[in-house]
């Protein structure tokens, strides 16, 4: 099997705040198990060292001024159809933030001598191997 595939996929990037909470844990965390249940291929969470967003407060690391609320980003590359169905439990999950969509050109490297599960083929559909 190749271990190269290349095509289309969607780029979802949700901005909210370090002290964001969803049903008491930390809004981060829920959506990485939100998407997890949900199957999607994978999220990573990113955080910021400054920023500011709606209300234009300046969220900073600087020691002088240790903010308990950075900017976080979370992004997941999926199907479309996968943000598609994600985007309800969305709705209900985000109090206040961003989501933006963009499509991506991807590169997806696989190991050339294992077989992907069942579970897994959903992530190279649609991609072209080279």
């Amino acid at each position: 099997m190749p271990h190269r595939f290349k095509g289309e996929r969607t780029l979802m990037r949700i901005f909210i705040g370090e002290s964001d909470k969803y049903h008491g844990k930390p809004l981060y965390e829920a959506l990485l198990e939100k998407f997890r249940e949900k199957g999607l291929a994978g999220a990573t969470v990113i955080r910021g060292v400054a920023g500011f967003g709606a209300s234009s407060v300046v969220h900073t690391a600087k020691v002088l001024r240790l903010s308990l609320d950075l900017p976080l980003i979370i992004e997941v590359v999926e199907t479309e159809e996968a943000i598609q169905r994600i985007l309800p439990d969305l709705d209900d999950m985000i109090g206040g933030g961003l989501i933006t969509l963009e499509r991506a050109q991807v590169i997806l490297y696989r190991p050339g001598d294992i077989r992907p599960s069942e579970h897994e083929m959903h992530r190279i559909e649609g991609l072209e191997p080279e």
